[in-house]
């Protein structure tokens, strides 16, 4: 038997679109002599379609689409995900497409409801196994978070299955590649199968799914590696129900696939939603400068432009770096002083504040001055403003709300500082487009004299141990201060975090790449008492 893996890029709410993409892989497929097509899951709709699959009329469109779709389809079986109505109610299905009509559907049992997960809002579990047979070989079919559990594949062996195949929707943070790994091993020596799962690609929101489809035999053993980030048509042979060896492999390291992550969700965000191109303020700075260069690799320089918007307390060198930057790049830049514009505000706010030293409201002002000039170039051309802060400052408020947070979609909200670092190093590594300078100074916000980060903050290695141990793995104060770190360096952040809470609701959308990003999976509340950092003691 011969099954194709058709990992694709399908967009969410283009159901003719995706349609078409699946009629010409499944038509390539049969060039390729494939007897099975394998889809990613809610192919037809996109994934995750979220609250459109409690829209009636969404619904009706998809089962009529999903009807054409089945008329135009000869030769190979084609397996295709979509958001079934059925009387008992809504299912996330796969139907089986053979000779011009629906021929079976499975409906998927385990419904995760997690993180980014809400599938228990949507759908209704299913039931029943669904086998069919191709090419003399019994196949079930299982969708994405069935195979995390045993159950479904056992009940598939049960059965009668042979293979066992898996659509997925399964986004990318940097551990999933390795934990979908162990898992569906988990489940091929459970069962003695082979499992050939196939998952998505493309960014949507706040989600990039990064492909990544495989193969293992019945002893769980790695049979075919598809590669990461790219839509790509491939074929797995099996001699009966034994899949044949086929080198691949993926790249282990972090920088990588995280450098492709942003660069996939950057681009797949601005072509999807139509935006004409995007723009930055650059600001001789290390995130700006890695925001810029994911922006023209995701989008082509003709697309990225930079505004440098230079104050008083700007240093010589920020200017010179940025203008060095955006040449080395060959982007737009241009540079449009704030000074006489924060002097007015001064002149205008003078009688109010008169007697009052200056603080963080002046600091602020210079922010917020800059953001509403990128949003009214935004305006006026079309282009979506590309945020720079990452996820340390957003931890701990450290970004001007209408300031620096002002934009469309926020690139490094999920990129700790020390990772900043280290992918604006291995971008170096492929070309140099970031000077040198910006990575070995001292981080500033440059709103005042003087001012560096650490002037509010612990040293970033500290600060980001902090919150890779609160945020993304649920570590109590009391157990992180018990792993070496100053208790009062982690009352202080942990306190920050829940402070700051009100500013990250009103961030903008941005990309998540670690197990528990400031997205659709931190629903903290703004208004809470609860106070853990004094559970620290010092």
């Amino acid at each position: 038997m011969r099954i194709a893996l058709a990992q694709l890029d399908c967009v969410v709410g283009d159901l003719a679109g995706n349609a078409a993409r699946i009629l010409e892989a499944a038509a390539d497929a049969g060039r390729g002599g494939a007897h099975l097509v394998v889809t990613p899951e809610l192919s037809l709709c996109g994934y995750p379609p979220e609250d459109l699959v409690l829209r009636p009329a969404f619904l009706a469109a998809c089962r009529d689409e999903l009807e054409r779709l089945a008329g135009r389809i000869s030769g190979p079986t084609v397996l295709v995900g979509y958001p079934e109505s059925a009387p008992d109610g809504r299912h996330n299905a796969v139907a089986v497409l053979r000779d011009g009509k629906i021929a079976a559907t499975y409906r998927k049992r385990e419904l995760p409801n997690y993180t980014v997960f809400d599938e228990e809002r949507y759908f209704e579990p299913g039931r029943e196994p669904c086998l069919i047979d191709v090419a003399g070989v019994r196949v079930g079919i299982v969708i994405c978070e069935d195979i995390w559990f045993p159950p479904p594949a056992r009940t598939a062996r049960d059965a009668g299955a042979q293979v066992i195949v898996v659509p997925n929707g399964s986004p990318y943070h940097t551990r999933q590649q390795a934990l979908r790994r162990d898992v569906v091993t988990a489940r091929a020596r459970e069962t003695g199968l082979p499992v050939v799962y196939v998952n998505r690609v493309g960014g949507q929101d706040e989600l990039v799914f990064d492909g990544a489809s495989f193969v293992v035999d019945g002893k769980g053993e790695l049979a075919q590696q598809l590669p990461a980030w790219h839509e790509t048509l491939a074929f797995a042979e099996l001699d009966g129900a034994i899949p044949k060896a086929v080198r691949g492999s993926l790249d282990p390291r972090l920088e990588p696939n995280v450098y492709a992550a942003l660069t996939m969700g950057v681009r797949d965000y601005v072509q999807k939603n139509r935006f004409p191109g995007v723009l930055l303020g650059l600001s001789g700075g290390i995130d700006s400068a890695l925001t810029l260069a994911i922006a023209v690799d995701a989008l082509g320089r003709e697309r990225v432009r930079a505004l440098m918007l230079p104050s008083r307390f700007n240093a010589a060198m920020s200017l010179e770096d940025a203008k060095t930057m955006a040449g080395i790049l060959g982007v737009r830049y241009d540079e449009i002083a704030i000074d006489d514009v924060a002097e007015a505000y001064r002149r205008s706010l003078a009688e109010e504040f008169k007697g009052l030293p200056e603080d963080a409201t002046e600091e602020n002002i210079q922010a917020r001055i800059r953001g509403t000039l990128l949003m009214a170039l935004s305006n006026k051309y079309g282009s979506i403003v590309l945020t720079t802060g990452n996820k340390s400052e957003m931890a701990v408020g450290y970004a001007t709300l209408y300031g620096d947070m002002a934009g469309g979609f926020a690139v490094l909200k999920d990129i700790s500082k020390t990772l900043v670092y280290r992918l604006a190093r291995y971008r170096n590594s492929l070309g140099l487009v970031i000077p040198e300078r910006i990575i070995t100074r001292a981080p500033s916000a440059e709103l005042r004299a003087n001012q560096t980060d650490q002037d509010n903050l612990p040293p970033y290695e500290v600060l980001d141990a902090i919150l890779e141990a609160y945020v993304e793995e649920g570590v109590s104060p009391a157990e992180i201060a018990a792993r070496g770190i100053a208790p009062e360096d982690v009352a202080k952040v942990v306190r920050l975090i829940k402070i700051a809470e009100y500013k990250r609701r009103q961030s903008a959308v941005g990309i998540r790449i670690t197990p528990r990003g400031f997205g659709k999976d931190w629903r903290y509340p703004i208004t809470s008492a609860w106070a853990e950092w004094k559970t620290v003691s010092a």
